[in-house]
């Protein structure tokens, strides 16, 4: 879940920290039999609910059983688990974020080269393989009240600059200091700066908004909020943004193992569309539905993809 407790904020930046540190596991991660797979999963609404779905997915389709590595930090340090035998599957990896995190390439304006790139390092280099896409991108996005929208004209991420010299923003705390697609990267590209840039937990840019604290906030395309508090999204004219795509992505080693994990993710691609994880996102944030509950209810709703992507 996105609003978390400082306790357990706390609690999962060090359990985060152990894993990049010490190249180790939790203790107890790694006594998992071999009929036990392990995803890992980041501290987002939205990785909780696909995590959920994988899960069903897999003990519905196969006799393996499933444990959840919840609340890890970062893709850093979920790709860190894969990397450390901590980890056999990662719920969602996005290309873009793989590319220039992960990866420390710059996008090259082409998403299926990119996508290309990305995939391709990661089985060379580290034997993982990246599935295809569930079929949504979770996009870093600039949004405004339809209100502001309408009073300045803010149609497309450019048309903020005549304003930017006044105006306070609210952004994921982790995009600050991103590498390729952070703040630095977007003023040399757009060629201006916010007068007050305040980075924060995601769940709160959107309150800010809503609560006029801020003239706009960077946040996800796939965010339920953007529905329930009516916000208007800018277009990226300049493509600043690469694709973010959402795949799952699993070691080579538990692939070997059990080959009938790749009918499982198969079965799940293209299945899950942008506005479809939005509304998913919606009953999480919105309606207070717990992750499991909602992707139970997703799954029997679509019969579990039967006859999908085998």
């Amino acid at each position: 879940m996105k609003r978390r407790n400082k306790l357990a904020l706390l609690i999962t930046g060090l359990l985060s920290l152990t894993i990049v540190l010490s190249g180790c596991g939790f203790p107890g991660l790694n006594s998992s039999t071999n009929n036990t797979v392990r995803i890992a999963v980041q501290n987002t609404t939205e990785q909780q609910i696909v995590a959920a779905i994988d899960q069903k997915m897999i003990e519905h389709y196969t006799s393996l059983n499933v444990s959840l590595i919840n609340n890890l930090g970062s893709a850093s340090v979920s790709f860190a688990a894969l990397r450390n035998d901590n980890a056999d599957v990662s719920a969602v990896r996005y290309n873009g974020a793989d590319l220039t995190v992960i990866l420390g390439k710059k996008a090259s304006g082409n998403s299926q080269i990119d996508s290309a790139t990305v995939k391709k390092i990661f089985k060379d280099k580290y034997h993982l393989t990246y599935f295809p896409t569930y079929g949504f991108a979770d996009t870093y996005a600039w949004m405004v009240t339809k209100q502001d929208a309408k009073k300045y004209d803010l149609n497309n991420v450019s048309d903020m600059q005549k304003r930017a010299g006044q105006m306070k923003v609210g952004i994921d705390q982790s995009w600050m200091n991103r590498r390729g697609d952070g703040y630095d990267a977007f003023q040399k590209l757009y060629g201006f700066s916010f007068n007050k840039v305040y980075p924060m937990q995601i769940g709160l840019v959107y309150d800010s908004l809503e609560a006029g604290k801020m003239d706009a906030i960077l946040g996800y395309s796939t965010d339920g909020r953007i529905s329930s508090y009516d916000l208007n999204l800018l277009n990226d004219d300049k493509h600043f943004f690469p694709p973010y795509y959402a795949s799952p992505v699993a070691t080579d080693k538990i692939l070997r193992e059990h080959p009938e994990l790749k009918q499982v993710f198969n079965r799940l691609n293209g299945k899950i569309s942008l506005k479809t994880m939005q509304k998913l996102n919606y009953q999480v944030d919105n309606n207070l539905q717990e992750p499991d509950v909602v992707a139970s209810k997703f799954l029997k709703e679509h019969n579990y993809f039967e006859g999908g992507n085998d």
